[in-house]
């Protein structure tokens, strides 16, 4: 009896956020509102020490 083979991977769950199609669209907003606030608190450390 030979193996089944595996069945296709489920295509992924779309995030569900307007305006956003992918998880990865996601991943690089999150990332990019982290480094945003990185550099605003850098500057703010610097401006006002």
């Amino acid at each position: 009896m030979a193996p089944t083979p595996d069945p296709a991977p489920p295509p992924d769950e779309a995030p569900g956020l307007p305006g956003v199609r992918s998880w990865r669209a996601v991943y690089w907003i999150v990332f990019g509102i982290f480094v945003l606030w990185v550099s605003l608190l850098t500057w703010f450390t610097e401006a006002y020490q």
